[in-house]
């Protein structure tokens, strides 16, 4: 193995052996510490420790990283202190992620170090995201991302890849080629003849290197930073290297040819990196050990630290209140209306205009620009084309391309990206051009957004919206009613509309709160309702029901497309006195609102345009079943769609669709 010092003293090349040793002592300590009992897993990146350690001396201490669980020299060249990183690894409340997280599943805002997911590719887009921060500040800065071989397969490294490069992003990106994912070996994960040759597919430059060289490592990464900076394009690099441990302790390393260890033992980056500091002089055997003792004592010290914590006390109370991030961390610049709408006949005492929904929805975003200039639209065909449904035709000419963004069809790397502004303390919106489309963003949404606060405190300052529902004849990819999928998940907000005054404040809301919030706006509805929306920059309350009609017979109690069924069936039916409410928020629900609604008639319908099975109404029947049974006076009963995909046929969708069955069900409850 050849070293070039380059302009390098003997003191930066010392302290650069000592970062490259550090996390190996460290890690043969943990073994040993595996071995008793005293942490249970560990994924070893013993042989690759160059890549990490090399990669983050490169950059500056304020540019984010993206770590895997291999990359513990990301997290002690950062300065972490061992005894933190200890207390973690045990699964100690004074660790980083509150004993929520196990060994490297976290991150840390302050060493700007992005916790993983163990679904691996996700972390590539959020490095994205990080990236475009940087770009539309004009900081001179790159995000890093590490990936693996094995996750060079998923469609997250396609997408981020892509995104960065169709949007010349200044991000690296890492790819630590150890031969194996677990036990699948390169050969039958790929067939081009090196990774790195994926680079001109996408249209970035790449280079493959030799990741157990430190100084190679080093000299690469910082003449790529200098070059994503000067170009702000992405660049690909593949470091070649080999672990010499198991995936994870337990699973061994048995399918490993034995002679590959002995190669890989003779280019082990410590080693070599040492021998040729004693034989430039650089360092003396002596002093090798030395640092190790000096080394092996600190580990000793920070461990005692570390074994002092105090055993895990569950709050059931913080680890709710912890799911969300507080409104604190708002970034408001000025004052803004809290609309109460709650109430029937409620009097808005603003000046208002007549819109419909698709309208007033529009009119909430192109406000929420004006309000918050770090706000970045992202979507297909968003920009000059205006969207599949123009709500935002004629943002692209106020706001510019770079905050109305068009983006490639890659929703899992949008979300993602998403996710990386919010690091940097951007907002963004995201448009899935249908809800249906959201499948392929899932991953992102369900384990990155959702669980980002709760797990380390990182708060994702994220809006989807989703133009969801039927009724249209769209068939089954473009009218599915979507939203009891997001429903069950802590740590997202699910709004969803049916007026056009709740369409903008509920809007609104969703975007000057720091959580991930799902915003549903049915596509039957853009068009066929309208109503007074205050002109005002206003809110209406998220986890806030609305009373839409007083009744004494049955309360329907209902959201989207069901509450204008629901008040058509009233109106049509002045004989039975019927009382509605309209959730408007599915997450959190408005528990008093309900039990409300069940107390003024003691009988309750539940209508969804959402298929039976799985739908948000069996839950919310289950709660009043737990909670109002003393004032029911017959069986809560549901009305929802068949539980089939949505139909093309305009017969067989009004079939399908749970209006069809609204008659039969009200008359069922008013009778029982």
């Amino acid at each position: 193995m050849t070293f070039d010092r380059k302009e390098l003293s003997d003191e930066q090349l010392v302290s650069f052996y000592k970062h490259l040793l550090w996390p190996r002592m460290i890690e043969e300590k943990m073994l040993v510490l595996l071995r008793q009992g005293k942490i249970s897993k560990w994924f070893s990146g013993i042989g690759q420790e160059a890549i990490a350690v090399g990669a983050t001396m490169a950059l500056q201490d304020d540019e984010w990283i993206m770590p895997m669980h291999r990359n513990l020299g990301v997290f002690t060249t950062r300065h972490m202190p061992l005894s933190k990183l200890f207390m973690q690894w045990q699964g100690a409340r004074e660790g980083y992620s509150k004993a929520r997280e196990r060994s490297f599943h976290f991150g840390s805002k302050e060493h700007h170090i992005c916790g993983m997911i163990s679904h691996l590719g996700p972390q590539m887009a959020i490095a994205d995201g990080v990236a475009l921060a940087y770009k539309l500040r004009k900081d001179n800065k790159v995000s890093l991302a590490f990936t693996g071989d094995g996750a060079t397969s998923e469609g997250d490294f396609h997408e981020a890849l892509n995104v960065a490069a169709v949007w010349d992003l200044p991000v690296i990106f890492i790819i630590e080629n150890n031969g194996y994912g677990l036990s699948t070996p390169v050969n039958e994960q790929y067939r081009c003849i090196s990774l790195v040759d994926k680079a001109k597919g996408y249209g970035m430059e790449g280079v493959q290197i030799d990741g157990n060289n430190l100084l190679t490592v080093y000299d690469t990464i910082k003449g790529v930073r200098d070059f994503c900076i000067k170009h702000q394009k992405p660049y690909l690099i593949e470091c070649m290297t080999f672990r010499m441990r198991g995936h994870e302790e337990a699973s061994g390393t048995k399918y490993v040819p034995q002679d590959l260890f002995r190669l890989w033992e003779q280019k082990d980056p410590i080693k070599n990196y040492e021998h040729f500091l004693i034989e430039t002089g650089a360092l003396s055997e002596m002093k090798v050990a030395e640092i190790r003792n000096e080394f092996k004592d600190k580990i000793e010290s920070e461990l005692a630290i570390g074994f002092s914590t105090k055993p895990v006390v569950a709050d059931t109370e913080e680890e709710l209140e912890d799911v969300y991030a507080s409104k604190e961390v708002r970034d408001q610049k000025s004052e803004v209306s809290i609309l109460d709408n709650s109430k029937t006949n409620s009097d808005f005492g603003l000046p208002t205009s007549d819109l419909r929904l698709i309208d007033a929805i529009k009119q909430g975003l192109h406000q929420s620009m004006q309000q918050h200039s770090n706000l970045i639209l992202m979507g297909q065909d968003i920009a000059e084309y205006g969207g599949a449904f123009k709500i935002t035709e004629g943002f692209v000419n106020e706001f510019g391309k770079e905050r109305i963004r068009n983006t490639p069809l890659c929703e899992s790397a949008i979300v993602g990206t998403a996710l990386g502004l919010s690091l940097e303390g951007y907002k963004s919106m995201m448009e899935m051009q249908f809800a249906d489309f959201v499948t392929v963003g899932f991953n992102q949404i369900i384990n990155n957004l959702a669980k980002i606060h709760y797990r380390w405190g990182q708060n994702a300052d994220v809006v989807i919206r989703m133009p969801t529902g039927g009724g249209v004849g769209a068939g089954p990819f473009h009218s599915q009613s979507n939203e009891a999928w997001f429903v069950k998940t802590p740590g997202l907000k699910v709004v969803y509309p049916s007026t056009p005054v709740d369409a903008k404040g509920l809007l609104i809301a969703a975007i000057n709160d720091p959580n991930p919030v799902m915003y549903f706006e049915h596509k039957a509805l853009y068009r066929s309702v309208s109503g007074p929306v205050p002109e005002d920059y206003y809110e209406i309350e998220i986890g806030k029901a609305r009373h839409v009609r007083d009744g004494e017979d049955v309360s329907i109690i209902t959201y989207g497309a069901g509450v204008h069924w629901a008040d058509d069936y009233a109106a049509s039916h002045p004989e039975i006195s019927i009382d509605i409410l309209d959730l408007r928020t599915l997450l959190p629900l408005d528990y008093i609102a309900i039990r409300e609604a069940v107390q003024r008639t003691g009988r309750v319908l539940l209508l969804h345009e959402d298929t039976l099975i799985g739908g948000i109404g069996g839950e919310i029947a289950a709660w009043i079943a737990e909670n109002c049974f003393s004032i029911l006076d017959a069986p809560v009963m549901r009305c929802a769609s068949l539980d089939t995909p949505v139909p093309f046929s305009i017969e067989l969708e009004q079939n399908f669709l749970a209006k069809t069955r609204l008659h039969e069900s009200v008359s069922k409850l008013k009778d029982y």
